[in-house]
C-alpha cells in the first residue's frame, strides 16, 4: 500500500480539542523524515531478522506506538482508536514517502488527551471524596480493553485521584494540605506537557518502529546519543553535579566529590540554577521551567571553558537574594557507576573468612580513546583488575562478583572480563544473519584470580552479564547464585546514521541494531531461558513481566554446536554439599522467611489487581502491616544488621502519599541512604555460599587441586 494519509487526519485530531491546550502541536522537522527513511534501510537491510517494512510490520509498530504512548489504557478513548485503525497498515508507506503526518497526528491527540485528564483530575479536588463507599481501583490495567466512553473514562480517573487522596490521608495529610500536594502534582503534569518537543514524539515512534523488529533494538536522538557515549565511558565535561527538576527550579541534588561545583565551595544540594551563561562576559540565559535536560545541556561544555550559574540558594525563597558563581568546567567521571569493591567478613563456627566483593554496574568502555590509541582508556575490565590486585593485599580468601541490575554493555569487556579468570580459551559464540558462527575467547595467557570465585545474578542481569556468568559457569570456574537471568541473547552494533549520510553535524542520531545471537561455549543460548543458576535464591520477579519472555516478539531459545574447550575446574563434587548448606541456612533465617512471606502476599495482590478505596479496609490494612512489622523486629533482635533490615522495610511499607519529587530533598536523600544502608540477605547469603565453597576446598587438598586453576601468572 503506497497511499499517504493526508493532513485531514491531522485537521481531526486537532478539531476533537475541546479544553484549553497545554502541549504544543508538535510537526515532524526537516531532518525526522530524513531520518526515517535512512533507519528503515538500514533496518531492513543489516538487521539480524531482515524484516521488510510492509503492512505486516506496520501493524506491529501501531501497536507498539500505542502501548508506548498508552500502556495502562488511562488516556485514549476507544473512538481514538477506531479513528486511528485505517492508519494501522499505512506507517510504512509513511516512513518510505518521508511522511510522518500519522505518528505526529496520534501523537498530538495523546498530549490533547492527557491535558483534558489532568484538568478533569485537578477538577475533582473541589468535590472531596465519600471514603465510605465500597469500591476498588484497578492499579494495572495493561490487559483492560479501551475506555468506551468519557464518562468510563472519567469514572477511571475519579478513582485514580481518589487513591491518590487516600494515600495522603493515610499518611496523616490534612484536607488543605491534600488538595495542594495535588493540586501541585497535576498542575506540574500538565505544565510538563507543555515542554514536549516533536523530537519527542519522533523517538517514541522510531523506538516503537525499531522494537517491533525485536526487543533490543532501538533509535536514539542526538541527545539521547550523548547520554548513551556518556554511561559507556562514564565521563563528561561539566561542573560534577547531580541535577533534577522541582518546581519548575533546575536543582542540585548531589554534588560530585572533586567536581568543579564541590571544589568552589559556594554551591549545596537543594540551590536552584535559574540562569545560565557561557564564558567570562557572556549573556545570562534564564533557565527556570526549562527541561531538565535542555538546562543540562546549557550547562555542559568544553573542557577549560568557563561557565557562570545565577543561583537560588536551597534556604532562601522564590524572592531571595541570587548569588553568581563562575566554574571551569572539567573532565567528570562517574565512579558510582564504576565498579567498587568491599570485603564482608563470613563467620564458619570458630573460622572467620574474607570474601572479597566486587560489584559491577555495567560493562562499559571508551571506545573512543580506545580507537585513538590511548592507552589509559576507561574500561570495566581495567577497573575490576585493579580491584582484584587490591583484594589479594587484603587477603581474601574468595571473590564475588555482583552483576546483579547489570544490564550489560560491550561484548569485548565481557570476554576480556572472563579472561580475568580463566586462562585462555572461547568465552562466546556468535552467529549472524548468514548462519556463519564466530568464536571468540581470551588470548592472554594467566589469570588475575585463581581463588575461589561466586557470581551473583538477578533477573536484571543481561546480556554481557550473561555472557560472563555463563562462560564461568561452562568453565566450571565458580559458583553462579541468584536468581535465573533476563535471557538477552542477542548482539547489537551502533549504526550511526549521521555519518553514513555524511551530515556535517549530528541531527538524524543512532541505532542500535541486532546484528547476530550469542551463544554459550556449551553450545546453547541465553536467549530466552537466561542463565540459571548453580544455586537459586527466592525472587518476586514474574517471568511474564521482566525479562526476556515477557516480550512477544522475542527470538527463539536453540542450539548449536558447542566450541572447544576444556573446563578449568570441576566443583561438581562439592555442589550438593553447597546446595544443602544453603538450604538449611535460608531455611531458618528469619529475613528469608520474611521475604518469602512477602512473596506470596505480593502474588495474591498482582493477582487480584484491586486496590480498595474504602477508608476503614485501607486503615485495617495498613495497621496489619506495621503490627506484622513490629513482630518481625521484635523477633529480629538488636543486632545492627537487624536494625538495618528493619530500618528499610519501615521505609518500604510507610507509604507516605508523595512522589519522589514532593518531598524534600532531605526527605528523599534519608529514603536512599536508607536503602542504601539497608540489609543485603542476598549479597550476605552468596557470601556464605561462597564461603562454604572454600571451606570445603580447604579441607581436601586433592579436591582443591580439581577445583582450582594454576597459580596467578598474569
Amino acid at each position: 500500500m503506497k497511499n499517504k494519509l493526508s493532513w485531514i487526519l491531522l485537521a481531526f485530531a486537532l478539531a476533537a480539542l475541546n479544553t484549553t491546550q497545554a502541549a504544543p502541536q508538535l510537526m515532524p522537522l526537516e531532518q525526522q523524515p530524513q531520518a526515517a527513511l535512512l533507519s528503515a534501510k538500514m533496518l531492513t537491510r543489516h538487521h539480524y531478522k531482515h524484516a521488510k517494512l510492509d503492512d505486516s510490520l506496520s501493524s506491529q509498530v501501531f501497536d507498539n506506538y500505542l502501548e508506548m504512548l498508552d500502556s495502562e489504557k488511562v488516556f485514549f478513548l476507544q473512538a481514538d482508536i477506531d479513528h486511528f485503525a485505517d492508519a494501522r497498515t499505512r506507517l510504512d508507506d509513511g516512513i518510505l514517502d518521508e511522511d510522518l503526518s500519522i505518528p505526529f497526528a496520534i501523537y498530538n491527540l495523546y498530549q490533547q488527551r492527557m491535558t483534558e485528564r489532568f484538568s478533569y483530575a485537578s477538577s475533582l479536588l473541589t468535590r472531596g471524596f465519600d471514603f465510605k463507599k465500597k469500591e476498588s481501583y484497578q492499579y494495572t490495567r495493561k490487559d483492560a480493553p479501551w475506555p468506551k466512553s468519557e464518562g468510563e473514562l472519567n469514572d477511571l480517573w475519579r478513582k485514580r485521584v481518589k487513591n491518590d487522596w487516600l494515600r495522603l490521608k493515610l499518611a496523616g495529610k490534612d484536607k488543605q494540605s491534600i488538595v495542594a500536594t495535588l493540586g501541585k502534582r497535576y498542575r506540574n503534569s500538565l505544565n510538563s506537557l507543555a515542554k514536549v518537543k516533536s523530537e519527542d514524539a519522533f523517538e517514541t515512534f522510531m523506538n516503537a518502529y525499531a522494537t517491533a523488529i525485536d526487543p533490543h533494538t532501538n533509535y536514539f536522538g542526538v541527545r539521547a546519543s550523548e547520554e548513551f557515549d556518556i554511561s559507556m565511558k562514564l565521563s563528561l565535561v561539566g561542573i560534577g553535579a547531580v541535577l533534577n527538576d522541582k518546581d519548575d527550579y533546575t536543582t542540585i541534588r548531589e554534588l560530585l566529590a572533586g567536581g568543579p561545583a564541590a571544589l568552589s565551595g559556594e554551591l549545596k544540594a537543594g540551590d536552584r540554577i535559574v540562569g545560565v551563561g557561557q564564558g567570562e562576559n557572556g549573556p545570562m540565559i534564564e533557565i527556570t521551567g526549562w527541561r531538565i535536560d535542555d538546562a543540562v545541556a546549557l550547562i555542559r561544555g568544553e573542557e577549560g571553558s568557563v561557565v557562570r550559574l545565577d543561583v537560588l540558594p536551597a534556604e532562601g525563597g522564590a524572592d531571595g537574594k541570587h548569588k553568581l558563581v563562575s566554574l571551569v568546567r572539567k573532565k567528570i567521571s562517574l565512579d558510582k557507576q564504576a565498579a567498587r569493591k568491599s570485603i564482608i567478613e563470613v563467620k564458619d563456627g570458630a573460622v572467620t573468612r574474607q570474601i572479597g566483593v566486587i560489584s559491577l554496574p555495567g560493562f562499559y568502555q571508551d571506545f573512543a580513546a580506545r580507537l585513538r590509541g590511548d592507552k589509559d582508556f576507561r574500561s570495566a575490565t581495567r577497573d575490576v583488575s585493579l580491584l582484584l590486585d587490591e583484594l589479594k593485599k587484603d587477603k581474601v580468601e574468595g571473590v564475588l562478583v555482583d552483576l546483579r541490575n547489570n544490564g550489560g554493555g560491550s561484548l569485548n569487556e565481557a570476554i576480556e572480563l572472563t579472561g580475568l579468570f580463566i586462562d585462555q580459551g572461547p568465552v562466546v559464540q556468535q552467529r549472524d544473519s548468514g548462519g556463519r558462527v564466530y568464536v571468540e575467547g581470551d588470548t592472554s595467557a594467566g589469570l588475575a584470580w585463581n581463588g575461589p570465585l561466586g557470581v551473583l545474578i538477578n533477573r536484571a542481569s543481561a546480556s554481557a552479564s550473561e555472557i560472563f556468568a555463563a562462560a564461568i559457569q561452562d568453565y566450571g570456574r565458580g559458583v553462579v547464585i541468584g536468581e535465573r537471568s533476563f535471557g538477552k541473547g542477542t548482539v547489537q552494533s551502533v549504526a550511526d546514521l549521521d555519518q553514513i549520510a555524511k551530515n556535517d553535524k549530528p541531527v538524524f542520531g543512532e541505532l542500535t541494531m541486532t546484528i547476530a545471537q550469542f551463544f554459550r561455549i556449551n553450545g546453547d543460548t541465553t536467549q530466552l531461558r537466561g542463565v540459571t543458576p548453580d544455586i537459586s535464591l527466592p525472587t518476586m520477579t514474574a517471568a511474564d513481566e521482566f525479562g526476556e519472555s515477557s516480550f512477544d516478539n522475542a527470538l527463539p531459545w536453540t542450539q548449536i554446536k558447542a566450541a572447544d574447550y576444556t573446563p578449568a575446574t570441576n566443583l561438581a563434587s562439592i555442589m550438593p554439599t553447597l546446595i544443602a548448606n544453603h538450604s538449611k541456612r535460608i531455611g531458618s533465617d528469619k529475613d528469608f522467611k520474611y521475604f518469602r512471606e512477602d512473596i506470596a502476599e505480593f502474588n495474591i495482590l498482582r493477582r487480584k489487581n484491586l486496590i480498595s478505596l474504602n477508608e476503614a479496609d485501607r486503615r485495617k490494612e495498613r495497621e496489619a502491616q506495621e503490627a506484622r512489622e513490629k513482630a518481625r523486629e521484635k523477633n529480629r533482635g538488636n543486632n545492627e544488621s537487624a536494625k538495618a533490615s528493619a530500618v528499610s522495610m519501615s521505609h518500604a511499607l510507610h507509604d507516605d502519599g508523595m512522589l519522589s519529587g514532593e518531598r524534600d530533598l532531605s526527605a528523599d536523600l534519608a529514603i536512599a541512604n536508607a536503602n542504601k544502608n539497608a540489609k543485603d540477605i542476598f549479597l550476605n547469603e552468596a557470601s556464605h555460599v561462597l564461603s562454604d565453597a572454600v571451606g570445603l576446598l580447604n579441607t581436601n587438598s586433592r579436591l582443591a587441586a580439581n577445583s582450582l586453576p594454576q597459580p596467578d601468572v598474569r
